[in-house]
């Protein structure tokens, strides 16, 4: 039987994307309309923030480990948080964790080298480009990366935080991510990181001006392929 996938939810549109991707895609391994059982439990999206906002990182894993928690008791086997912005908090998390947990940023890192890219463009919310939750890990397979300037953070985050989170997608805001991204590509980058579970609403390989590593569905389908041990 498949194992049961339990979702650490953040942002609401970031966890409905990898919910219904595990959904829709695990037909092509298990049958019409077919999946492993998903369980999901979120805080209020507003909890997070005032966690984040204090850099209070511990804060934001006692939250993720609460949901941890409900999860084990739901039956969850493993664990996945398609929010790339909370595992900064992952350390402090792992530790204390009931279940095993995959991380985003090493199911985006592995296909980046899977696929052979060498200089990654770095996106996502100003706390998570400022952080090491993804040079970390590209470091330790031999890839470079860039991040966005100051001010390209400042403007992907409001895009974000101002709509993304509503679901709003406007052609304005593929234009600042098309600009910013084509400078990333001048700058020596072969591929980009969608490194905030929202983008990939937004971004994809048809409007970017270099390949996309889509960081909310390639956990999806880790999350998948390990459910029915692939």
């Amino acid at each position: 039987m498949a194992q049961h996938i339990g979702i650490v939810g953040v942002s609401p549109e970031g966890a409905a994307l990898c919910y219904r991707t595990i959904c829709v895609e695990g037909a092509q391994y298990l049958g019409v309309y077919d999946h492993p059982e998903v369980s999901m439990h979120t805080h209020s999206l507003a909890e997070y923030m005032k966690c984040i906002e204090r850099d209070d990182w511990d804060a934001v894993g006692e939250l993720m480990l609460s949901s941890a928690r409900k999860l084990a008791s739901a039956g969850a086997q493993f664990l996945i948080c398609p929010d790339n912005t909370v595992h900064q908090a992952f350390a402090y998390v792992e530790a204390r964790s009931p279940l095993p947990w995959i991380h985003i940023a090493e199911v985006v890192a592995e296909e980046a080298r899977t696929r052979r890219f060498r200089r990654l463009g770095l996106t996502g919310t100003k706390y998570l480009v400022a952080s090491e939750v993804y040079p970390e890990r590209l470091d330790a397979r031999g890839l470079e990366y860039v991040r966005p300037s100051p001010a390209e953070r400042e403007e992907i985050n409001r895009i974000i935080f101002d709509e993304l989170q509503d679901g709003t997608l406007t052609a304005t805001a593929v234009a600042s991510f098309q600009r910013t991204i084509a400078r990333m590509k001048n700058d020596g980058c072969d591929a980009v990181v969608l490194g905030c579970t929202e983008i990939p609403l937004l971004m994809n390989d048809g409007n970017s001006p270099l390949p996309t590593l889509d960081s909310t569905r390639l956990l999806a389908r880790a999350a998948l392929k390990r459910a029915i041990q692939l």
